[in-house]
């Protein structure tokens, strides 16, 4: 028998009437001759309100007591998906992530997968059991409950997905499939048929929250291939998978945006060995996460670093570098709320020149200024103001003709 993981996401499960519709999915799915495993996320909206709930009762809550309650958001919804199965003549059982055999580092809020043992899930499914785990948790060697970070549920289904060697792995959401844009924001985005497993990486790591991107990085190390649908229509969705010579044919796959993003600035830094080291290391502690980093060209020893982080860790990285500025004898320390990053990503940059130019010519007509610019082999990612950002979104969508998307011919040549 085949054997098809299944996950399916909070909007999924958000509530009965939807618990009882992935229910009906999973029992159909075994009804076509598979085992099957799924992955349940906690309720839309339930880990938000378990988190609030926390710092309500606690300023700072440790990161082990948080990770036991947020780990009962997805206990509630398995066991309510396994009880809404058996209710309707299928058989299921709901397993937590320890109980799955999902080992983890020790490490709190953003553990790491160490090893999984799914033995357990074999012999249930021998038995024919539709096995249901909780999503986004494992538990450390020495038993602690760990989770595996916000959208962690992804990671859980790709790596059972390995660790089972499942014939299909299958990510359920609330929406089709991946875009070439958020069709919130580009009306005439189209769905993809497929994607590399790099090209998903980037958008991932450029703001598109379709799939965690430690996910996608897993998925692409073990060679798991899957599918995002939607879990509210029976149609097929976008398959990521690994990189085909055919794919190079198009030269941008898709736009993605990324608000609340803020840039800081150190102007007059030494042009010294260990400087940007010593910058990074003191928010690096504080596990904030830098994006892009611009350095500019050296001017009489001294030059400018510029960076950007999330708006909402602003002010903390703000208080961090202000001793560090002074300690290395920086000119001053600047920030600026209210920015935002628009990437454009694709394989084919790797064999079409151009794709830069383009993309700064169609921002430049438009008016929008281009504050920062980061490059990969694939990406190409700059920053710009917040409130120009679904405007340039919609400009560069038809620039590179995304709403047909039709192969380059010769040297990039304008496309649709």
């Amino acid at each position: 028998m085949r054997l098809i993981v299944q996950k399916y996401g909070g909007t999924s499960v958000g509530d009965t009437e939807r618990i009882r519709n992935v229910a009906e999915r999973l029992i159909e799915t075994q009804r076509e001759g598979c085992h099957v495993v799924a992955i349940i996320s906690a309720m839309a909206g339930v880990t938000d309100n378990l988190i609030k709930l926390a710092h309500e009762v606690s300023p700072h809550p440790t990161e082990r007591e948080l990770d036991i309650l947020l780990a009962t958001g997805e206990h509630a919804a398995t066991a309510l998906t396994a009880m809404a199965v058996n209710a309707r003549g299928g058989k299921a059982i709901s397993l937590t992530g320890a109980e799955a055999g999902i080992l983890t580092n020790r490490t709190h809020a953003k553990a790491r997968i160490a090893n999984i043992s799914p033995r357990q899930i074999h012999e249930l499914l021998a038995d024919d059991y539709i096995v249901i785990v909780a999503g986004f948790q494992g538990q450390s060697a020495e038993g602690e409950t760990t989770t595996l970070g916000r959208g962690g549920s992804d990671l859980t289904a790709i790596a059972l997905a390995g660790a089972l060697n499942a014939d299909a792995c299958q990510i359920f959401t609330d929406v089709d499939g991946v875009f070439t844009c958020d069709p919130r924001v580009v009306a005439d985005a189209k769905k993809l048929d497929e994607i590399a497993y790099d090209e998903l990486l980037e958008m991932a790591g450029a703001g598109s929250k379709i799939m965690q991107s430690r996910a996608v990085e897993f998925a692409k190390k073990f060679g798991v291939q899957f599918e995002v649908r939607s879990s509210l229509k029976a149609d097929t969705g976008t398959i990521a998978k690994e990189e085909a010579t055919n794919m190079e044919d198009i030269v941008i796959r898709g736009v993605s945006i990324d608000r609340n993003q803020a840039k800081v600035t150190i102007t007059g830094v030494r042009d010294q060995p260990g400087i940007a080291g010593r910058i990074f290391s003191a928010i690096s502690e504080a596990n904030i996460v830098v994006d892009m980093i611009v350095q500019n060209a050296s001017i009489d020893g001294a030059t400018d670093i510029s960076f950007t982080i999330h708006e909402d860790e602003l002010e903390q990285a703000k208080n961090l570098l202000a001793p560090v500025v002074h300690e290395i004898g920086a000119t001053r320390l600047m920030a600026t709320r209210g920015v935002a990053k628009l990437s454009v990503v694709g394989i084919g940059m790797r064999s079409h020149s151009g794709v830069a130019a383009r993309l700064f010519d169609c921002l430049g007509e438009g008016a929008i200024n281009i504050q920062l610019i980061s490059t990969s082999e694939i990406k190409i990612a700059v920053v710009i103001d917040g409130a120009d950002v679904e405007r340039a979104a919609q400009l560069t969508h038809e620039e590179f003709g995304l709403a047909t998307l039709m192969p380059a011919v010769g040297s990039m040549q304008p496309l649709g």
